[in-house]
């Protein structure tokens, strides 16, 4: 009979025997162990297993509720930055517009709040204040306007007007104001309408001289309108010689609209070429919006391509959707490398009203964040429930799922979620789809909340 030794004994003769390494795991090693100490340890391996599982699956939904919240905060950020440029603009317009109806107090505390804004139209802000004021005859406050905006934007394009301002200050200075100069220059306008009808050559040089004189806002924007409207190479020739930098830069992008509107098979080549040469992001914006108008998806597509601004990148994919470019938009989104950037395109799609296109992506992007923002431009078109029931039962991913019961109450779709609510295993996506159900207020969405009432 053999004599069995103990653990501590064995382990000796190992290390008597010259043998410095110990096996690992001899003290678990099934040869020590009984059948029923075997067992548990089976069982607690398969125990750990299953753990570390969980903590793997806890950990990815960790990691992508992460970049979730990243990707949520970049979206806030671009969100506020653009809430920030439409406020700009809107204060912009709203003061061009109180001018043009000589509001001049109102234009002034538009344009002063704008300053303060310290935004990329400040120095336009400051000549238009300084205007104002010299309109209500405040003219010390318009030349203190006017030397602010000669001190803060040595370099702006609005200092040679700023400077022709100054001059007219300066000159009527002491000055009573005259009621019936407006009544003048409105009757001088209709004259020149007139004029250039029957006799464009002789109306021609009179409407270079206000434009290129120290004529108001509004009589500029006239006699441009008036230009634009004759057609003639010779109009076509000063228009675009404004809309390449001439001038200020509001009549510049006016110019830049007439070209669109009025010019003739040369004007999208002018256009590009102002594109190319300009370094303002608010000219390059004007032709980007002016190949909207003349419906040029070639040169858009081109931007949309190649801008490395990303800004005006973007506003050219925009204008593409609204176009209708949809097998350019289809085309770019194949080609585009970044989530950002496809995001973009689906957005433009949605713009062009591809529906066909974004149930594609929706059902085929490996891409989880690309699939939710196609879903969400679904549900804004209002898709049929047939098409987000297919995307819903063949999707694995909760949030994707989640998008979908979104797409469903934002288009108005209660029989889409009474289907989840009904056929749903998962509880929180059934919750989910009855909490939607129960702010729709329609009659589908009440019937089966009394079903569930009654149970």
């Amino acid at each position: 009979m053999r004599t069995r030794i103990p653990v501590k004994e064995h382990t000796l003769v190992w290390l008597t025997a010259g043998m410095l390494t110990l096996p690992a795991g001899l003290y678990a090693s099934s040869a020590l162990r009984s059948p029923q100490e075997r067992q548990q340890t089976a069982v607690m391996a398969g125990a750990n297993e299953e753990t570390r599982q969980e903590a793997r699956s806890d950990a990815d939904e960790a990691k992508r509720d992460r970049e979730e919240a990243r990707l949520e905060r970049e979206q806030e950020k671009r969100d506020r930055e653009q809430e920030h440029a439409d406020r700009l603009e809107e204060l912009y317009d709203d003061g061009r517009e109180a001018l043009d109806d000589d509001r001049y107090k109102e234009a002034e505390q538009k344009f002063g709040e704008l300053e303060k804004m310290n935004g990329p139209q400040t120095d336009a802000a400051l000549y238009w204040k300084a205007y104002a004021q010299n309109r209500q005859e405040k003219r010390d406050a318009a030349l203190g306007t006017i030397e602010d905006l000669k001190k803060r934007f040595p370099q702006s394009r609005w200092r040679k007007d700023a400077e022709a301002l100054e001059i007219e200050v300066h000159s009527s200075t002491g000055a009573k104001s005259n009621p019936e100069a407006q009544g003048d220059a409105e009757l001088k306008m209709l004259a020149l309408r007139g004029l250039m009808n029957s006799d464009p050559d002789r109306a021609m040089p009179i409407l270079e001289k206000t434009l290129n004189g120290t004529a108001s806002p509004k009589e500029k924007s006239e006699a441009l309108f008036v230009l634009a409207q004759s057609g003639t190479p010779q109009a076509e020739e000063i228009l675009a010689r404004i809309a390449k930098a001439q001038s200020n830069p509001d009549l510049q992008r006016r110019a830049i609209q007439y070209l669109a509107i009025f010019g003739g098979p040369r004007a999208s080549q002018t256009l590009g070429e102002i594109y190319t040469s300009s370094n303002d992001p608010s000219v390059k914006r004007a032709v980007i919006r002016s190949y909207l108008i003349m419906g040029d998806r070639a040169r858009l597509l081109a931007l949309a391509k190649s801008e490395p601004n990303e800004d005006l990148k973007r506003e050219a994919i925009r204008t593409l959707g609204l176009t209708g470019g949809q097998s350019e938009l289809q085309a770019l989104y194949l080609a585009a490398a970044s989530t950002e950037a496809k995001k973009e395109i689906l957005q433009a799609l949605f713009l062009s009203g591809d529906e066909q296109a974004l149930q594609h992506v929706a059902a085929s992007e490996k891409d989880v964040e690309l699939r939710r923002a196609a879903i969400r431009n679904l549900g804004l078109m209002g898709a049929n429930s047939q098409i987000l029931q297919a995307i819903y039962a063949k999707e694995t991913d909760r949030s994707v799922k989640e998008e979908v019961l979104n797409a469903y109450f934002i288009g108005g779709n209660a029989s889409g979620l009474v289907a989840v609510a009904k056929s749903e295993k998962d509880p929180e996506l059934k919750k989910k789809a009855v909490e939607k159900l129960s702010l729709m207020g329609s009659k589908e969405a009440n019937d089966f909340l009394m079903e569930l009432l009654q149970k």
